[in-house]
């Protein structure tokens, strides 16, 4: 199928212009003005045509407690989050599509989804995922979240010390069951790609990241995980390793040019040279930070340092919702009280290359999506400019990265296939979808997490927290 995008509003180095974008094979075919129109037309008068972001790290399944975990820092909130967690696959099948929908519809065309994975039933939620990605037609990135320790591993040992259950599954059987799903489910040319994700250093073993190295290297797969998200991740990291996690992360070989990070808040100056040294990725989820109290990540330094920055939503428990363009205000602004010199800030235009081009890079594929560049992949999203949070007329990427956009997504192609039209996803029936995420759900505001009860006075006292009331 071929199209051309006529009259459209394109960034270019001096400003904007009006230009036609043909696509044939789905790829750009053609950039310029006046181009003969192909078999379909798309009107694109006083629209703004961007390539489309990357939520470049998220877990769809949190959808289903959206809103109803209290003001917690990490360590108890997914305490919390577990106990809760969703236990059949039908749930994680609409919470996919429900997160690929919002993520369309703030302009994003591929989803990095961090998937967490029912017990005894791992293929099958994996299953579960892809189906709903394909159907919808986004762009997806499923990293299985793996580990081969038990929660409380995740904090700080301390002074006293804590025991911890063994893992429900041994690190070979884990890695095993990472490869069944290589084999099964990684086919990137039905926009489905695996990748191998271990939650982070702080539930994972040395032998779990070499396995996935390992993996990664003979399958030609990208890694991903959780990194220093939190304070007590980097005191558990000098008591588990006598070094940063970024040190020993780098020496056991995991970062690389095909490796995403997230979060990364944590960082020192070394580490920082460390990430740049080896062209791994930050995936940036400023939202979910705040939400838990993680901190600020040092992305001013990320990018004076030359490390490549994407956005990410995070879990919608944790951040609660699957906004891209919210992120990347948020992710962008935020950084304008860590540094006195304005001329470090980010600008719009430099949100909306990270949040696209950085997230291809993210993903090791800049060279194939992620810009609008002739021979890449039609990954495009077209902004009605006409909306009323678009007006009046000033600078149309200020307008969508500073200001709040509502319904302002047109259209979205992912692949060259559309996806989205005249503000509609037209690949599934959202209202059925809105439905059966209403009919499976009730409202609720007080429960009690066994975990939280049993971790919280340890989480309280290596953090040099009152243990009073």
């Amino acid at each position: 199928m071929s199209f051309t995008i006529q009259n459209a509003l394109i960034p270019v180095e001096s400003g904007y212009e009006t230009a036609d974008v043909q696509v044939a094979d789905n790829c750009i075919s053609a950039i310029a003005q006046n181009l003969a129109p192909t078999e379909t037309a798309i009107d694109g008068k006083n629209k703004l045509l961007l390539p489309g972001f990357v939520n470049a790290h998220t877990h769809s399944s949190e959808m289903w407690q959206r809103g109803i975990i209290p003001p917690l820092p990490l360590e108890l909130w997914i305490g919390e989050l577990y106990d809760f967690t969703p236990l059949d696959p039908e749930q994680v099948y609409l919470s996919a599509l429900g997160t690929a929908v919002e993520t369309l519809l703030s302009g994003g065309t591929s989803v990095v989804d961090h998937l967490v994975l029912i017990p005894g039933q791992e293929l099958e939620t994996i299953a579960a995922a892809v189906r709903a990605y394909q159907e919808i037609g986004i762009r997806a990135f499923i990293g299985p979240l793996i580990q081969d320790e038990s929660l409380t591993a995740g904090m700080p040992a301390g002074e006293g010390g804590i025991e911890h259950a063994a893992y429900i599954r041994s690190t070979n059987a884990t890695l095993e069951l990472m490869e069944a799903a290589i084999k099964q489910f990684h086919y990137p040319e039905k926009g489905v790609n695996i990748l191998l994700a271990p939650t982070g250093i702080q539930l994972c073993s040395d032998a779990l990241f070499e396995g996935c190295i390992d993996l990664g290297d003979r399958y030609n797969l990208c890694l991903h995980a959780h990194l220093l998200e939190t304070p007590a991740q980097k005191q558990l990291a000098r008591e588990k390793y006598g070094c940063s996690a970024v040190e020993h992360l780098q020496q056991i070989g995991y970062l690389s040019p095909r490796t995403s990070l997230a979060h990364c808040v944590w960082l020192d100056d070394s580490d920082i040279a460390i990430m740049a040294e080896t062209q791994s990725t930050v995936v940036h989820n400023p939202l979910s930070n705040l939400r838990l109290g993680s901190g600020i990540a040092p992305i001013l330094k990320y990018r004076k340092a030359g490390v490549n920055v994407s956005f990410g939503c995070d879990g919608a428990a944790s951040n609660d919702s699957q906004d891209l363009l919210e992120a990347i205000k948020m992710g962008s602004i935020l950084h304008n009280i860590t540094d006195l010199d304005y001329r470090h800030w980010i600008t719009p235009r430099q949100s909306v290359e990270m949040a696209s081009l950085g997230g291809a890079k993210g993903l090791n594929l800049g060279d194939k999506m992620g810009s609008l560049t002739v021979g890449k992949k039609a990954d495009l999203v077209l902004y009605d400019l006409t909306s009323l949070s678009l007006l009046p007329r000033t600078d149309p990427i200020g307008l969508l990265i500073l200001g709040r956009p509502t319904n302002t997504v047109d259209s979205v192609w992912v692949n060259g296939k559309q996806i989205v039209a005249e503000g509609k996803v037209k690949t599934i029936d959202v209202d059925g979808l809105r439905r059966q995420l209403f009919d499976r759900s009730e409202w609720s505001s007080k429960r009690q997490s066994p975990m939280v009860g049993e971790i919280e006075s340890h989480y309280r006292q290596v953090m040099k927290l009152p243990l009073g009331g």
